[in-house]
Order: C-alpha cells, then sequence, then structure tokens
C-alpha cells in the first residue's frame, strides 16, 4: 500500500486522491490538499518509488495505477487529481479501473510520449556524495556542480533522508523505467467520465496537437489554462489552481 497523507474534510463529502509526479511527494501538495480540505477530504500518495512507499521493481504506469486502484477501493466514490508522471498513472487508472472514480483531473500532462528523458536528474542525485552531508545545502551545492538548477536543487532536497543520508528515491528502477515513464502504455478503450485538462499557459507539456489523442481516450474532457503558470502549475499560480480544482468538481453533471 502506497504511504498516505490524509487531510479530513466534511462528512460524506466525495474524496480526493492526489497523485504527485515525478521526483516529488504526498508532502509537496500538503498547503494545496489542506486548503481543498474545507470542501472534501483530500488524500496525497507518495507514488511507488518516491517519499514513504515502498520500492517495487517496476515503475510502469500500469503497475502505477493499480496502486491508485488500491488506495481509493476502501473510499467509495472518487475524485482523482494526477500531475505529471502522476497524471499518466490517473489516465492509466481510468482507461482500466474506472470503477470508483467519479471525476478526474490531469494537470499539465498529456497521453502521449515526451522526448525528453529525466536520467541527467538521477545522475546528478546519483553523484552526490551523502556521506559528506550534513545539511540539504550540502546537497544542494554538489547538484549545482551537475548543473541542477536553484529550484529544482531545492525541490530534489526535500526527499533527502538527512539522517540516512539518502534518497528517498528508488533512483536505479527510475533510471531503468524512464522510457516507461516519460511514454504512455498502449491501452484499448476510452473513458466516458469527465474529464479536466489543466494546463499551465506558460508549459508545452499540453500541445494543441495532442487534443485529438486526448479527446479519443476522454470523450467527455474539456481544457482550462492556468495563465502565467508553467509545468509546475499549483506551485506557480496554487490559488488559482486550487479554484480550478474546485470549480470543476463541485459543477453539476
Amino acid at each position: 500500500m502506497l504511504n498516505m497523507l490524509r487531510h479530513d474534510g466534511p462528512e460524506g463529502s466525495i474524496p480526493l486522491v492526489i497523485a504527485h509526479g515525478l521526483f516529488g511527494s504526498a508532502r509537496n501538495w500538503n498547503v494545496i490538499a489542506r486548503r481543498l480540505s474545507r470542501d472534501r477530504t483530500v488524500i496525497a500518495v507518495d507514488m511507488r518509488n518516491h517519499g514513504e512507499s515502498p520500492h517495487f521493481d517496476s515503475n510502469a504506469y500500469q503497475d502505477m495505477a493499480d496502486d491508485l486502484a488500491e488506495v481509493m477501493a476502501p473510499l467509495g466514490e472518487v475524485d482523482l487529481l494526477g500531475h505529471s508522471m502522476g497524471g499518466k498513472a490517473a489516465m492509466t487508472l481510468a482507461l482500466t479501473r474506472p470503477e470508483h472514480l467519479r471525476r478526474l483531473i490531469v494537470a499539465d500532462i498529456a497521453p502521449v510520449t515526451y522526448p525528453h528523458s529525466q536520467t541527467d536528474k538521477i545522475e546528478a542525485m546519483e553523484a552526490v556524495d551523502l556521506a559528506s552531508v550534513t545539511r540539504r545545502s550540502d546537497a544542494q551545492e554538489q547538484l549545482a556542480r551537475h548543473g541542477i538548477e536553484p529550484a529544482l536543487q531545492a525541490f530534489f532536497t526535500q526527499s533527502l533522508d538527512l539522517a540516512d543520508r539518502r534518497w528517498r528515491y528508488n533512483l536505479p528502477v527510475l533510471r531503468r523505467d524512464m522510457e516507461k515513464i516519460i511514454g504512455f502504455p498502449q491501452i484499448e478503450g476510452r473513458h466516458q467520465g469527465r474529464t479536466l485538462f489543466l494546463t499551465g499557459a506558460e508549459s508545452d507539456y499540453v500541445q494543441p496537437g495532442h487534443r485529438d489523442t486526448i479527446k479519443q481516450l476522454f470523450p467527455r474532457a474539456v481544457f482550462a489554462k492556468l495563465p502565467g503558470a508553467g509545468h509546475w502549475l499549483h506551485a506557480d499560480k496554487p490559488r488559482e489552481f486550487e479554484a480550478a480544482v474546485t470549480a470543476f468538481l463541485s459543477a453539476g453533471e
């Protein structure tokens, strides 16, 4: 079972499960999850091979979808929000195991293969001499020497266990399965539930040319953009992100 951070909301509300992106964690979503929990219970998960969740010998999307299904099964009807890698896992679940799913929000990702590998980020983290690290800033300095920009240095070191001097990522498996992570599985089927594709206006992850593919798989998809936001739209424009999520989940059929 995945590690979960639960933020209880009003009793009887439809819960929202949040699946983070590559190199993220449930803790990254704490502020937004707490704010969204005013209207509903929010459960943010650590995806497999991330955070406090188990390390497995696979990071394939069907496995990630099965993990999410296991989290959702005891909750009854559930809404699901996934960002980036978590969005692809959420889409995979919607196309293969939608029985507990009411509404789906896919944040800044499309069901397509992307050309940009993240292996260089893994190599930089693997190159950090953890034995010499006593503060997060020590690791950030080493990441900088390997070409990692300041924002990502801070982001990655949120998943650094200083006490045990280890990354909370399963870096070898993430490296090995990178082609699967930047890809998307071939799935027969369509998801007929209501789906929001919420993107950052400054991001190039979801292109106009992707819409035909999205509509084939998610015929009831609607699209919205957050002005001034990039790929990490929930961090760039948190209040606007929360408002868009709340409006979609609260709207009538």
